[in-house]
C-alpha cells in the first residue's frame, strides 16, 4: 500500500485534499476512487485513508483508522555534517533517514566544497527536507527528521550548550560505540571531504566535545556518518 506524508495534522474521519506532490504520486500510480493508501503526519503512527475523488489536479481522501506503529530507534542521533559536494549530500540525507537519524544539521566548514548561503541555501534545505520525507515514505518511518538551515560550522559549535562527539582521525581517541554506550541521545559532528580543519576540531574539543573514531580505516565524508549511525542505532 502506498505511504504518503501529509504536512497537516490528520484525524480519523477528516476529508482533505492531498498536497500537490502527494497528489501527483497518487496520479502516477493510477489509483482510483475507493483505493486505499497510508498517510502519516510526523506526529506518530499512521492512518489508513480511502481515495474519494480524483481530479486533474486535486485528490481528496477520507482519513480512516489510526495505527499506533513506530519503528524509531532507541537512540536519538542528531547528525551535524560538514556538507559533502553535489549528489553525495542528497544520498547522505536519504540513507541517514533510513538509518533513523533524529535531525540533520548541514554545516559550512573550512574544507567544504559545497558553499551555500542566502536563497540558494534555503532552496537546498527545502530540497533535503523533501528527500528526508521521501525516504520516510519508503522505509516505513512515521517521524520525519528535521533538516536544519545551513550554518557556519564554528559558529554552530560555539552556540551548542551541550557538547557531543566529533569523528576524528587523531591518535588516542575512543571508539564511538564505547564512548556513547547507554546514551539515549547523541549529537555527532562529522567533517566534509578532507575532514575538519585542525582549528575547527580544536574549537570543538575546547568546548568539551569528545573525539571518537570508527576504526582503523579512513572513511569518506558520506560514509563515516552513516557508519556511525549504524553503530549507534541498529543495535539499539
Amino acid at each position: 500500500m502506498p505511504r504518503l506524508y501529509c504536512g497537516e495534522p490528520l484525524a480519523t474521519g477528516a476529508v482533505l485534499a492531498l498536497a500537490a506532490g502527494a497528489a501527483r504520486h497518487v496520479q502516477v500510480l493510477r489509483l482510483q476512487p475507493g483505493d486505499t493508501i497510508t498517510l502519516f503526519d510526523g506526529r506518530g503512527g499512521e492512518y489508513d485513508a480511502r481515495i474519494e475523488h480524483m481530479g486533474r489536479t486535486e485528490v481528496r481522501v477520507q482519513v480512516a483508522a489510526h495505527r499506533d506503529l513506530e519503528c524509531e530507534t532507541g537512540v536519538a542521533v542528531h547528525l551535524a555534517l560538514g556538507m559533502p559536494a553535489n549528489e553525495r549530500m542528497d544520498w547522505l540525507v536519504e540513507k541517514a533517514t533510513e538509518l533513523g537519524v533524529a535531525s540533520i544539521q548541514p554545516l559550512l566548514a573550512e574544507r567544504s566544497v559545497l558553499r551555500l548561503a542566502g536563497e540558494r541555501a534555503e532552496k537546498k534545505q527545502a530540497h533535503w527536507q523533501a528527500v528526508a520525507v521521501a525516504a520516510c515514505e519508503q522505509c516505513g518511518r512515521n517521524r520525519v527528521p528535521v533538516v536544519h538551515p545551513v550554518q557556519p560550522l564554528v559558529a554552530w559549535v560555539a552556540a551548542q550548550g551541550k557538547p557531543g562527539f566529533v569523528l576524528s582521525l587523531r591518535e588516542g581517541t575512543q571508539a564511538l560505540a564505547r564512548a556513547a554506550a547507554s546514551l539515549g541521545e547523541v549529537t555527532l559532528l562529522s567533517g566534509p571531504e578532507g575532514g575538519l580543519a585542525p582549528a575547527e576540531e580544536d574549537a570543538a574539543l575546547a568546548r568539551g566535545w569528545q573525539a571518537v573514531h570508527l576504526g582503523p580505516r579512513v572513511l569518506r565524508a558520506e560514509t563515516a556518518p552513516l557508519a556511525a549511525l549504524a553503530v549507534l542505532t541498529l543495535a539499539a
